[in-house]
């Protein structure tokens, strides 16, 4: 288990994030037309952005910083997971423009008991805490962070560092 906040509250996990070295778990989410995908169908590196909703700006606000460096980072699929409806997810995306990177929901899988990041108390209960994986292409985690405040955006920085 481990520890983000929302707000002034303490927030716990169901887990712990893969760890640097491990072998990223692999998951089912549901895509866009509603199949089911895993990370095996994403080729390459991939850069696994983790929120709680598309509906809150500081998710929004990822989502877009992450399209903008997506467009730029070859063989690497960014991927945007949260528990929200594909139709939200893809609404936003196509409002927005944002076509350089792929949305994920966790609504149907165990994504989040698999990478540590359902959150257990606070008002967030059931949604995923604020995190970024980054998954080598031979599927190890070479980067995660667990967002220390689920209000505050990822280290964007970070995440793209350990893509090189």
């Amino acid at each position: 288990m481990a520890t983000t906040a929302l707000g002034p509250d303490p927030a716990q996990t169901s887990g712990d994030l893969p760890a640097p070295g491990s072998q990223a778990p692999d998951f089912t989410l549901v895509d866009t037309d509603l199949a089911e995908f895993s990370l095996s169908d994403l080729p390459g590196r991939r850069v696994i952005s983790i929120f709680p909703s598309i509906g809150t700006g500081v998710c929004q606000a990822s989502v877009r910083k992450f399209n903008e460096l997506a467009a730029g980072l070859e063989d690497t699929t960014v991927l945007n997971v949260s528990v929200d409806l594909p139709f939200a997810l893809t609404g936003f995306c196509a409002a927005e423009g944002l076509d350089a990177v792929k949305v994920g929901s966790a609504f149907r899988s165990s994504f989040g008991e698999d990478y540590g990041v359902r959150l257990l108390d606070t008002k967030f209960e059931g949604l995923l805490a604020r995190a970024v994986v980054v998954v080598d292409a031979d599927g190890t985690v070479v980067h995660s962070e667990l967002v220390p405040q689920i209000g505050q955006e990822p280290d964007y920085d970070a995440a793209v560092a350990a893509l090189s």
